[in-house]
């Protein structure tokens, strides 16, 4: 059965898949740990379990009432809702901000997982040496992807279904952005921006009845390159959301553990003090993509000088974005009411 909700839990579960979808959209950053620290990833989890099999058999029998609740719909629905309308949104506000105060948004993402990792310690209280295990072992994967270097480009539909399975791993994994790795595996420009381009211009296209990109070779690779990340992300969101299930029933403790340490580790990938290093080309040219923007090989970390007021003012970015957390969670808990079933 599903919960009831009254009208703030639903307005705050839209917010929050508002938040989600702002998250997923910047590389480093998992919705997944939203997901976590606003106390619903247990939920979602389960919700997404029941994507299967005999949710199948409703759907395919015209049984759509059955369907909503089995898959606890108005959770999911109100959720969806949210990443949709952040992606219209906060998303292109993030972009802006991106652009023009680089340093000081990565430094508010970095206050906010470390925020982040103190909320979700402080209540774990199952400390052993097997739990300090798991989070060592977290720490070391969150490291470890953090310095891996990007491939190159590849729209071969294979890889593109692939890319589609392990990029939706950030809805669903805290600490793991799927955002970035898609620029790991070399297609963020080409699942995130060139393709979801084509589909903005291909709907536009169709609402004033122009069927001319049917004509356009590259538009139609491009549709189908789309189509194939997202029935891919789909398979990977079943699919993932089933086997963290099934540990999360089965060791829970040691997966929270190895959440806290893969958390830990991708503090790397946030690290405000760092210089983009573009790829270039065979006459030594940055390699631009179809806006026009620097296509970004890697990161090229560094410490700040603390003698400049900017690096300061980050500093107090990284202590804003812990706050937000904090308070976001502190407020979370004190409205938190037993589930009624």
């Amino acid at each position: 059965m599903q919960q009831t909700r009254t009208f703030t839990d639903k307005v705050l579960l839209v917010l929050k898949g508002l938040a989600m979808g702002a998250a997923n959209k910047v590389p480093g950053v998992s919705g997944g740990v939203v997901a976590f620290v606003a106390g619903f990833y247990e939920e979602f989890i389960y919700s997404l379990q029941k994507i299967n099999y005999k949710a199948f058999i409703l759907l395919i029998n015209g049984r759509f009432r059955s369907l909503y609740h089995y898959t606890n719909g108005k959770f999911l629905s109100l959720l969806i809702l949210g990443m949709l309308i952040s992606y219209f949104s906060v998303s292109k506000l993030l972009d802006y901000l991106i652009l023009h105060y680089e340093l000081y948004v990565w430094a508010s993402f970095f206050g906010m997982i470390i925020g982040s990792i103190y909320y979700i310690s402080k209540d774990f209280d199952e400390w052993s040496k097997r739990s300090l295990f798991f989070v060592f072992l977290g720490i070391i994967a969150g490291v470890a992807i953090s310095f891996l270097e990007p491939a190159k480009e590849n729209d071969n539909l294979w890889f593109v279904f692939f890319c589609g399975m392990v990029g939706v791993s950030g809805m669903t994994l805290p600490g793991l952005s799927g955002s970035f790795i898609l620029i790991l595996f070399g297609n963020y420009v080409l699942l995130l921006v060139d393709s979801v381009n084509a589909l903005y211009d291909t709907l536009a296209d169709l609402v004033v009845l122009d069927f001319n990109f049917i004509n356009n070779p590259d538009r139609i690779r491009l549709l189908e390159v789309i189509l194939v990340f997202g029935a891919g992300s789909l398979a990977g969101l079943v699919t993932l959301s089933h086997f963290l299930g099934y540990v999360l029933k089965h060791y829970k403790k040691d997966t929270f553990a190895a959440i806290i340490g893969f958390i830990t580790g991708s503090l790397g990938v946030v690290w405000p003090w760092k210089e983009k290093i573009f790829k270039l080309n065979q006459n030594g040219e940055i390699i631009l993509d179809s806006q026009g923007n620097g296509v970004i090989d890697y990161y090229d970390r560094y410490f700040p000088t603390f003698s400049s007021a900017e690096t300061w003012l980050a500093i107090f970015f990284i202590f804003v974005g812990i706050l937000i957390v904090l308070g976001l969670a502190w407020y979370e808990k004190k409205n938190q009411k037993p589930a009624t079933r």
